[in-house]
């Protein structure tokens, strides 16, 4: 399974409007690519542990696409409802984070760890 994962912080006089299309755009996207397995987007959680304050930056909101394969996450990437946004999305952010990671579950996602893995 591929994973997109976007860790992000908005613009902080962001708009209610232009959240308001952000989270459209994404809707449309979620309804319009059929590659898209799933997709999550929550607000950060802090629970009191010293790693968060060993942070250098705040993204305070993150959305994991999933995708069965490299070819899905291209064709959702490259799917018109992708592009619209990613134009509300790149104007809305003041920082993001954007990586693709292919992931296993459990013991066997243990083994990219491991030096002969690559």
């Amino acid at each position: 399974m591929i994973a997109h994962v976007v860790l992000f912080r908005p613009h902080p006089h962001l708009a209610p409007a232009a959240r308001e299309s952000l989270a459209a755009a994404f809707a449309t996207a979620l309804r319009e690519i059929p590659s898209i397995r799933r997709a999550r987007v929550g607000r950060r959680v802090r629970v009191g542990r010293a790693y968060e304050a060993a942070m250098r930056a705040d993204y305070p909101y993150a959305a994991v696409i999933e995708f069965d394969d490299a070819g899905g996450l291209a064709a959702y990437l490259d799917h018109p409802a992708h592009e619209q946004l990613a134009a509300r999305f790149f104007s809305a952010f003041e920082e993001a984070l954007m990586y693709d990671f292919h992931l296993e579950d459990g013991a066997a996602g243990l083994a990219a760890l491991l030096p002969d893995a690559h």
